[in-house]
């Protein structure tokens, strides 16, 4: 993890928080890569396997998903449409809600994010020094 400098500039401080991002997201990506997962597609499981621990046979809705990753609402949906492509999360719509679009983990979905967990939490404890 990046050192800050006492007194160093807000500026020098948020380019050393990107770098400890780049370099964090990029060691993500290739370990993740064997599996055909990015670090993005992970956090949206990841997101999904926690919202389900919270409401079990719940789903997620998709704008509470964006409100936690770092991607804009047509690269989220985009990721969405392909994990759900590979069966991993499963979309539907709410009878009383049409507006939104909800999103759930499959077990298939599940049984990927418990195997891959342990290797995106080490690069976290690698990279961050957690």
């Amino acid at each position: 993890m990046a050192t800050q400098t006492p007194g160093a500039r807000p500026e020098d401080r948020w380019r050393d928080i990107l770098s400890v991002h780049a370099r964090t997201m990029g060691e993500i990506d290739r370990v993740l890569h064997p599996y055909s997962l990015g670090a993005s597609d992970f956090e949206v499981l990841d997101l999904l396997a926690s919202c389900a621990v919270l409401k079990p046979a719940e789903q997620c809705r998709v704008q509470e998903i964006a409100g936690r990753v770092h991607l804009s609402q047509s690269a989220l949906s985009r990721l969405i449409a392909r994990l759900a492509k590979e069966s991993l999360v499963e979309r539907t719509a709410r009878e009383e809600d049409r507006r939104g679009v909800w999103v759930a983990i499959t077990p298939k979905g599940r049984d990927l994010h418990a195997e891959v967990l342990p290797l995106q939490r080490s690069v976290l404890t690698r990279t961050l020094g957690a």
